[in-house]
């Protein structure tokens, strides 16, 4: 079916001896929280399908579930830069449904709450948030998770300028998708974890799901996707774990610190100590300095800044650790959120000052911010260590 030419959000479909009504929706769309409701309360289906995993059922539900957050857990797993993308999306999206006086994810409670009221059950077809993410982030390098933050930050001034009948046009596409579409045009592979295996995983969970007659609410984004798919073989086994690691990656993780190590070696037996000395000490200024620059523009405690300082140079010839995975610490130790953080986190985040103000994100900051300068530190001092041969 050609959804491009039929503008109608609802479709129906056969698996086996299944119906299912297919409705895409705008997650912050007024219109769709009332086809939802109208539908589900026509069609009187026995199972009702949501584009939620229990991850992101939990947090519509339970908006107290931010305060559970262990953010030295987040740190200790490397997970940081993860929550951070995840929290600009959802400043995004908050900031999009203020302006037309929505909550976002309306249309999926709605569902949720007509299913309940009519004694149908409600079934999770999403994949779990965090599998998805982590398979999107485990596609990308470096640059390109500094191009994902780029765009989410920028998104900021993008929400403002949404006017109501903007939502119709976003309703065909995935929220995630519409703010990361140069993203996605450069990294193919970023839009198969984040986008193109979520259709697949969405067609398997609404056509086995129980029940005779199904009605299934998905962003419109999705809809494509899943008409594509609905006649195909999908293995959920293949989607729901992390992909292997390739050994390219594996080998450039150990490759270039190895350079660098090699280089400094050769510098104090080959050049004399004065040479070696002189490499070392560019090295440890250029990482150092621009990550101790990071934490100080995340705001960081002024302990926060002279562990970037001093943990950059060695951290960034170490494969196994990070200067902001240090400095993130220490930041949570010197300035511990406290309850009122988690309390305030989501109306906090729907601002670039809240961003700031917020400790819990503040750390989040800490780390990507830091990393970001000790990259930028080793572009720096590799030509100024060449010198010196």
């Amino acid at each position: 079916m050609d959804t491009k030419n039929n503008p109608d959000p609802i479709h129906r479909l056969r698996y086996q001896d299944k119906e299912i009504i297919l409705v895409g929706t705008a997650h912050v769309s007024r219109q769709s929280v009332e086809l939802v409701q109208q539908i589900i309360q026509e069609e009187k289906p026995e199972t009702v399908c949501v584009e939620l995993c229990a991850g992101r059922f939990q947090t519509l539900r339970q908006s107290e579930s931010w305060q559970q957050m262990d953010i030295v857990k987040v740190i200790k797993e490397k997970k940081a830069f993860l929550l951070l993308s995840n929290l600009i999306l959802a400043a995004f999206q908050k900031r999009i449904a203020a302006k037309l006086e929505i909550r976002p994810g309306q249309e999926m409670i709605q569902a949720i709450e007509t299913a309940e009221a009519m004694g149908a059950a409600v079934h999770l077809a999403d994949r779990d948030v965090r599998v998805t993410l982590a398979r999107t982030w485990g596609q990308m390098g470096w640059w390109a998770r500094c191009k994902l933050i780029a765009n989410l930050v920028l998104s900021f001034g993008q929400a403002d300028e949404i006017k109501a009948e903007d939502v119709e046009a976003m309703k065909q596409q995935d929220m995630l998708a519409t703010i990361l579409d140069e993203v996605g045009q450069s990294l193919p592979t970023v839009r198969r974890t984040l986008i193109d295996e979520r259709d697949q995983y969405l067609t398997e969970k609404i056509r086995t799901a129980p029940g005779q007659k199904i009605v299934a609410v998905v962003g419109a984004g999705h809809v494509p996707g899943i008409l594509r798919y609905w006649d195909r073989p999908v293995d959920l086994s293949q989607l729901d774990g992390m992909p292997p690691k390739g050994r390219t990656g594996e080998v450039l993780k150990w490759l270039f610190p190895g350079i660098i190590v090699a280089l400094l070696v050769y510098g104090f037996f080959m050049g004399g100590k004065d040479v070696g000395l002189h490499m070392l000490v560019w090295w440890s200024l250029a990482t150092g300095l621009l990550a101790g620059v990071g934490a100080l523009l995340a705001l960081a405690h002024p302990l926060t800044v002279l562990s970037a300082v001093v943990a950059a140079p060695v951290a960034a010839i170490h494969p196994l650790i990070a200067a902001g995975w240090v400095s993130g610490l220490v930041e949570a130790m010197s300035r511990k959120p406290q309850v009122r953080d988690f309390e305030h986190l989501q109306e906090d985040i729907q601002s670039m000052r809240g961003f700031w103000h917020n400790k819990v994100t503040r750390i989040l900051l800490v780390v990507a911010f830091t990393n970001l300068g000790t990259t930028l530190g080793i572009f720096v001092a590799f030509p100024l260590m060449m010198k010196f041969l």
